[in-house]
């Protein structure tokens, strides 16, 4: 008897959650080990824009549904809406997503689309300013600090309102290396942290 609510909420009552990322994933595979068995939010669908995206694979062995939209496939409204109705999705998190966001996704996902950028914007973002060209340039700048921003997506990169800064004290011994291993530790505390915050009902 002690487990018959366990499982007590459905699919359906869950914030469904699409994961988007270009990379090898790690941000995503943090957020779907946290959020698997979440009683109100579920890692639905994993999107990515590259065929041979590491992402796909942490979606697969996890047993996410996952699709991939081209860089092209992106700017087809009628599609991508398509393939995340499907999924119900009401929630996006971008996990290393490296293709601009385009208007009708975030007009039709309003405050519903966040982003994690690698140093505190905004200083070191932008167009083209993604993983270590990020770290690189923090550490050819000589700044004393780094950290992740968390924020809102809109129609410009690393632009929309931000939600959440922690910050990362630097020495002049750090290298570009250490830095992303540090920033990225961050990362994986925070976003999941800051999806929860957002997200959890009750």
């Amino acid at each position: 008897m002690k487990d018959m609510f366990k499982n007590s909420t459905s699919k359906e009552d869950k914030v469904q959650v699409a994961l988007f990322g270009s990379g090898t994933g790690s941000n995503a595979e943090t957020i779907i080990k946290t959020f698997k068995d979440h009683p109100t939010i579920l890692p639905a669908l994993v999107v990515s824009n590259k065929v041979d995206a590491g992402i796909l694979n942490k979606a697969a062995f996890h047993n996410i549904p996952s699709a991939v939209i081209s860089k092209e496939e992106l700017q087809d409204q009628e599609k991508t809406i398509k393939v995340l109705a499907d999924h119900k999705i009401n929630f996006i998190v971008l996990a290393g997503f490296l293709l601009k966001i385009p208007s009708y996704l975030i007009n039709a996902f309003p405050n519903k689309i966040i982003n994690i950028h690698p140093a505190l914007l905004p200083d070191f973002g932008g167009k083209g300013m993604y993983g270590m060209r990020v770290h690189e340039a923090v550490k050819r700048s000589g700044a004393s600090k780094t950290g992740i921003t968390i924020h809102y997506v809109d129609e410009v990169y690393d632009h929309g309102k931000v939600i959440f800064q922690r910050q990362i004290k630097l020495t002049p011994s750090d290298s570009p290396e250490s830095i992303a291993q540090m920033v990225l530790k961050e990362e994986h505390e925070w976003y999941p942290k800051i999806i929860e915050s957002l997200l959890h009902k009750g």
